[in-house]
């Protein structure tokens, strides 16, 4: 109600009144052209809205646009690579030393390949135990293949909405992969793409490591590279376990260690399997090599005794203990600290 004052409403009541039912005149007016839209297109029909269909006809599924059949091609165009060299460069690089603050080793086993002409592609097989771990790698690579590379990501984690893939493409030029096999489809897109110059990240274990320990590695990389002819280059990642590992809600900030090998190649008649096998063993040599140095880790390696990424065989507690016992080894290789004795409960 309006105010009264000497038996007249007052000003600003009935301003407020008058705003209060233009309001509402305005939203009944909107509903009904909303509604009234709505029938208008109902009516049309075909194109606003799907056509009718048979009662007796059976409508073909849409096909699946997401998982292994998502489309990055886009990611690799002109437009994407320039606002992916930007957010390499900024951003990602930014966060990677905020958050990680890698050591590189090894660049130097890279040279032979980049004084080639045309330099050539090459598959990049790290271990994985963290999400930061495709950050780090294409922060850490070396030119020209830092802006010419694509990560093989699990299909079923990256693509498995539109939004998710569309930013693993545009940002990492992400390639939607089966983790569990590399299929026909699958190997002839990345053939096609190491033929046009792209070099490749792929992690052998499949996935990020459950429990701080490293997996068995997978034949993905050993089967294209045989399938490709590119060789295959092992990168040991220490320390992204403990910053953002598998379960962590959150990263905590430390310091990494990224270790290149020398480029492998599969010999006249290996298997993919044995090929598997050795660079298996390679990347166990170069995760001695981040522990300890580069003597050390060539001596073992000679005589088969390198530190096992999988860790101890036993199992619970006592393998946490290990693999806490293993973080202490510096990232740098200088933080190596006196074994911690069992205690004497005699």
């Amino acid at each position: 109600m309006a105010r009264v004052r000497n038996g007249l409403p007052t000003p600003l009541a009935t301003g407020r009144d008058a705003a209060r039912a233009v309001r509402t005149v305005a939203a009944g007016e909107l509903r009904r052209s909303v509604t009234a839209g709505k029938a208008r297109i109902t009516r049309a029909g075909f194109p606003l809205r799907a056509p009718t269909v048979p009662g007796n006809v059976e409508v073909p599924e849409a096909p699946d646009e997401l998982g292994p059949n998502f489309d990055t091609d886009w990611a690799r165009r002109a437009p994407a690579k320039a606002v992916r060299k930007v957010v390499t460069y900024g951003p990602l690089a930014a966060l990677i030393k905020a958050v990680a603050n890698p050591t590189v080793i090894g660049r130097d086993r890279l040279e032979d390949l980049r004084q080639q002409d045309p330099v050539p592609p090459v598959i990049f097989a790290p271990n994985h135990h963290s999400h930061l771990d495709i950050g780090l790698v294409i922060r850490c690579l070396p030119e020209p293949w830092r802006s010419n590379v694509t990560v093989a990501a699990a299909a079923d984690y990256f693509f498995d909405t539109k939004l998710k893939g569309r930013m693993a493409a545009l940002a990492l030029n992400a390639l939607p992969i089966d983790r569990h096999e590399v299929g026909r489809k699958s190997s002839d897109r990345i053939r096609r793409l190491i033929e046009d110059g792209w070099s490749l990240v792929i992690f052998p274990e499949g996935g990020r490591s459950p429990d701080g320990w490293g997996q068995d590695f997978k034949g993905g990389a050993a089967y294209l590279s045989a399938k490709t002819g590119a060789p295959v280059v092992p990168v040991f990642i220490d320390g992204s376990g403990a910053i953002f590992g598998k379960g962590m809600k959150r990263p905590t900030p430390g310091t990494t260690t990224v270790v290149f090998g020398s480029p492998l190649r599969a010999c006249d008649g290996e298997s993919s399997r044995k090929f598997a096998a050795r660079i298996e063993a390679e990347v166990t040599a170069l995760g001695d090599e981040a522990l300890t140095d580069y003597w050390t880790a060539r001596r073992r390696a000679a005589t088969g005794t390198n530190p096992k990424l999988a860790g101890p065989d036993y199992t619970g507690w006592r393998r946490q203990w290990a693999l806490s016992e293993r973080r202490k080894l510096g990232a740098a290789g200088v933080r190596r600290r006196q074994k911690r004795r069992w205690p004497d409960l005699g």
